[in-house]
């Protein structure tokens, strides 16, 4: 059953409203790799309601189902109003995803831009990455700063 894929959808209230769609692989026994970037992720800092921004990058390599890109978009935009620290947003979807959709293995980079001046770079992987399939770097380069 597919939720969003040519419905009208609202944006969730929290991560736990969401309802994530994985579709069929249409390349069942072919061991590919599926990359998702979300380079204006928001959550919300528990301890100050501050908006917290990210730069999330997201590969895995599938095994019976996919991720359906609408439901993830509202699954990450759900994030907008919800409290949480770095760690558990980035950790949270990743193990979401990896629970639901059972991937052969699944990634996340979650690049944070500072928060009391310190950028937070949080790291999440399902285990080792298959042997016969290209995973390239996530491209995202370290905080830098202005100028």
């Amino acid at each position: 059953m597919r939720t969003h894929l040519g419905q009208t959808s609202i944006l969730p209230a929290s991560p736990d409203e969401a309802v994530l769609d994985y579709p069929a692989n249409p390349r069942p026994g072919t061991a590919y790799l599926v990359r998702f970037a979300a380079p204006e992720f928001t959550s919300l800092c528990p301890v100050t309601g501050q908006p917290d921004f990210a730069h999330l990058v997201i590969d895995y390599v599938p095994d019976e189902t996919i991720v359906e890109s609408k439901s993830l978009k509202l699954f990450l935009g759900s994030f907008r109003n919800h409290a949480a620290f770095h760690e558990d947003c980035t950790v949270g979807i990743a193990q979401r995803l990896f629970a639901e959709m059972k991937p052969v293995w699944l990634r996340i980079g979650g690049y944070w831009y500072p928060r009391g001046g310190i950028p937070i770079d949080v790291f999440w992987q399902s285990g080792s990455p298959p042997k016969d399939v290209w995973i390239p770097d996530q491209g995202v380069s370290p905080y830098r700063g202005r100028g």
